[in-house]
């Protein structure tokens, strides 16, 4: 061998690595010579950092410069033969860290699933499969095995004590690969697809001559016949049939029907339905396209070709997710891949199963529903490229994607796409088309109720704008009627919380066998609890917030940090026994709704009602299954779902949403109105909403009677030029914390006055926010609102970092913390 050979052999290699942390910088390890062919941009390597702590980091760049102020540790182990994480999804975490101002590490934190960023303290756990065969295992393996059958969970830091050795990673690795171990977290259960049963008349009734004898033999069983008369009518009109829609007709028992299954008449089979954006017969692999959603395709096809981002403003139940199926089919045919967004989980798991009759095992799902043994898999068949397209929830944007064609943000509006703790604070919407932007992917936003800025950036040219104004096939827009509460209350027609034109309405859909949605966004049964005599109101004592009283639970909690406490019918102030509840959530409105209509069958969906596994699942099916007369829930019941029956739509306190304090709430407001009239007659039914306000001439509330989207955006849009709020200004949000009050306020004081050295009047408060106190941290906030014209973002962001670290560098700060949100809405 030559001594040059051996000379590049043994080269000294450095790697800048990621590591899970919340740190300033990346940190420099060096290679072994051994591992010099080995190290990768994107695997991940096992080093230590600290005294005893070892973590898997992420290879960002490999150079032969030493660090110049370190001598650097050597990497303990190479664990992956490929790239886990690409070279865009580095650029992608870069630009994430540079844009919302917060550390890489926290970034990874964010981005990858646990399995597959193990450290010393992360825990295993034994995988329950019975058909796994240890004696493949090696006797580490094994040894391991033995010692989790003994402990049940061991922390890594654990098994490199049992092994006497560092590099225990690749061996777990191999272990996690096979399906030995499993990462110890809450175990959650995949998501579902809903199926139904429905009745089918047995083969040998279908002609004529079956027909008349089968009606003959039941003679003597009247039931029973009305039943199979009834499914014959029935089956004229609609080839599915549920035991519930038999009942109804035959007003018959459930007896009847479970005779006629033994008797061989009817068959019971089960079929994949879903509940999104259409009814259960449009599950079907082809649909056609109306006339107004063929010229909107077109619209959008035509608009890609000079924009790279284009808004989809089509009003609730326009048919937007078949338009979205074609547009993946059409990247699909192309050679790329696509990524469909949604704001909710729970949205997510109803649309997977209509995305699985076209895309079928291509399609891959991923949202923090899933455990992170599930999400690992996912990310590697995304990996591998067998996965070609995923439907999730926002952390859906940090994959390892090959490459997009096409990214779907659907409600884009929605304020679930916002990540507000932890950091990064980032938003999936504006994510995603940084993301496209790298891919050179196209971005398609959608939404019945566009937000100001995604509309704004559309008109001022920036987006393509597509609109389909005209609901699918015969469904119209639902009539809006506006209840004036005052007015009712004085000619003595509201009873409790409801109005006489509320009540009526709900009688009347009941009595046709039709549902009612009634929206009330607050859970819990009162916000708050006060004393009549002194004016005293239970409050949480690590926040600055009232305590609201669960009747399920007969506690007061505390909706910020969980707190709770039993409740209280004596005034800790005065001592007077006059403890009174104030306000009404939806536990309230059920119970009040009870008394008043006893024989209705009601169900609640709110964040205390759909804890478990299937909570929300459970809940919906039975209201899709008419098992309840009537849902009351909070903003979830706005969100998409789709529901034949749904008739009539109550909202029973308008006025609450509406005067929040804070800039986007006629903007929320009338999206949130919009998107719950939304889910009344989607269907053959024409829809109605009751709109319960003590503001009936509000503009907001005129604009959802009107359905005019586009007189709110301009009554928006002007305000907002008017008093420096986006789209034409930024805003960054800094909030400082400490347990201390007067420290709080006094270190906040000197942030601010650091800020308006350099940035002036553009610099307000410090603040305390609406809630001033959680978790026993006080809070004042600086807002920064900077112009979008003529002033370099980035320029601002050093001149903010700088004045945070002068900020640090003072020791009379010690101990409070700062942290900024970028875009903070």
């Amino acid at each position: 061998m030559h001594s040059t050979d051996l000379f590049a052999e043994r080269e000294t290699l450095f790697v800048e690595v990621v590591l899970p942390l919340s740190i300033a910088k990346t940190y420099t390890y060096r290679v072994p010579f051994e591992w010099n062919e080995k190290i990768k941009v994107g695997v991940r390597v096992i080093v230590q950092f600290g005294k005893n702590k070892v973590y898997s980091a992420i290879v960002k760049n490999i150079s032969k410069e030493a660090p110049e102020k370190y001598e650097a540790k050597y990497i303990l182990e190479v664990v992956d033969d490929d790239a886990i994480v690409n070279e865009r999804q580095l650029i992608l975490w870069q630009w994430m860290s540079d844009y919302y101002m917060c550390q890489l590490g926290e970034v990874m934190q964010a981005a990858l699933p646990a399995a597959l960023k193990m450290a010393s303290e992360t825990k295993i756990i034994a995988s329950e499969n019975p058909d796994l065969d240890r004696s493949v295992l090696s006797d580490k393996g094994y040894l391991v095995l033995e010692a989790l059958d003994i402990a049940g969970e061991l922390r890594v830091a654990d098994v490199i004590k049992i092994l006497g050795q560092k590099s225990v990673f690749p061996l777990l690795r191999s272990l996690f690969e096979q399906g030995f171990v499993l990462i110890s977290e809450e175990i959650k259960e995949k998501y579902k697809p809903k199926t139904k049963a429905f009745l089918y008349i047995a083969a040998e009734y279908n002609d004529s001559e079956g027909k008349r004898l089968l009606l003959d033999g039941l003679n003597k069983a009247p039931k029973q016949q009305d039943a199979v008369l009834a499914f014959l009518q029935l089956s004229k009109s609609r080839a599915d049939i549920t035991r519930q829609d038999l009942m109804e007709v035959a007003a018959c028992g459930s007896g009847a029907i479970t005779a006629l299954i033994e008797k061989g008449v009817f068959e019971v089979r089960e079929k994949v339905v879903s509940r999104f954006e259409g009814t259960d017969l449009q599950m079907t692999k082809e649909f056609e396209f109306s006339e107004q959603q063929r010229v909107a395709f077109e619209g959008i096809d035509s608009s890609f070709e000079s924009k790279d981002v284009v808004l989809l403003h089509g009003v609730t139940a326009s048919g937007k997710t078949q338009i979205y199926i074609r547009l993946i089919e059409k990247i699909l045919e192309e050679g790329k891949n696509a990524l469909y967004l949604l704001p909710e989980i729970a949205l997510t798991a109803q649309i997977t199963a209509r995305l699985k009759l076209h895309f079928g095992n291509q399609l891959g799902v991923y949202h923090s529903k899933f455990n992170d043994n599930e999400r690992a898999e996912v990310w590697h068949k995304v990996l591998k490229n067998e996965f070609r397209v995923i439907i999730g929830a926002r952390s859906s944007v940090f994959l390892p994607f090959q490459d997009l064609g096409l990214i779907i943000v659907d409600e884009e509006h929605e304020t679930s796409y916002k990540q507000f703790d932890p950091a990064p604070r980032y938003h999936a919407r504006d994510t995603a088309i940084y993301l496209g932007h790298l891919h050179e992917a196209k971005v398609l936003l959608g939404s019945a109720t566009p937000s100001v800025e995604s509309y704004y950036n559309s008109k001022a040219g920036k987006y393509g704008l597509v609109q389909l104004l005209k609901r699918y096939g015969e469904a119209q827009l639902p009539e809006i009627e506006i209840v004036d509460i005052p007015e009712e209350s004085r000619k003595n027609k509201m009873h409790s919380y409801f109005s006489e034109t509320l009540l009526n309405g709900i009688k009347d859909a009941v009595s046709r066998k039709e549902q009612v949605i009634l929206f009330q966004n607050r859970r819990g049964h009162t916000p708050f609890v006060q004393c009549n005599t002194c004016g005293y109101v239970a409050k949480c004592v690590n926040c600055d917030v009232s305590l609201t009283y669960h009747k399920t639970s007969h506690l007061l909690h505390c909706h910020y940090c969980g707190h709770s406490e039993t409740p209280i019918n004596v005034c800790p102030a005065c001592g007077m026994p006059h403890m009174e509840s104030k306000g009404f959530g939806t536990e309230r409105v059920e119970e009040e709704l009870e008394i008043l209509m006893p024989d209705l069958r009601i169900g609640r969906l709110d964040l205390d009602s759909t804890r478990g596994k299937y909570g929300f699942d459970k809940i919906i099916n039975a209201f899709d299954d008419h098992e309840y007369d009537i849902l009351i829930g909070t903003q979830m019941v706005a969100k998409g779902l789709d529901f034949g029956r749904v008739s009539l739509i109550g909202i029973i306190d308008a006025d609450t949403i509406i005067n929040f304090p804070d800039f986007r709430a006629y903007e929320r407001a009338f999206s949130l109105f919009s998107q719950v009239a939304g889910r009344a007659g989607r269907r053959d039914v024409l829809g109605k909403v009751i709109i319960q306000t003590y503001t009936p001439h509000h503009r907001v509330i005129e604009q959802v009677v009107q359905h005019d989207y586009e007189g709110m955006f301009m009554k928006e849009v002007t305000e907002r030029k008017n008093f420096l709020y986006p789209p034409f200004y930024r805003l960054i949000r800094l909030d400082v914390k400490h347990p201390d009050q007067q420290q709080t306020l006094d270190s906040a004081q000197k942030l601010a006055n650091l800020l308006r050295l350099q940035l002036g009047s553009r610099v307000l408060g410090p603040e305390p926010p609406l809630v001033s106190r959680v978790r026993n941290n006080y809070i004042q906030t600086i807002v920064l609102k900077i112009e979008r014209g003529g002033v370099s973002i980035v320029k601002v962001k050093e001149l903010i970092r700088a004045a945070i670290l002068s900020f640090e560098l003072d020791k009379l700060n010690a101990g409070v913390r700062i942290q900024l949100d970028i875009d903070p809405y």
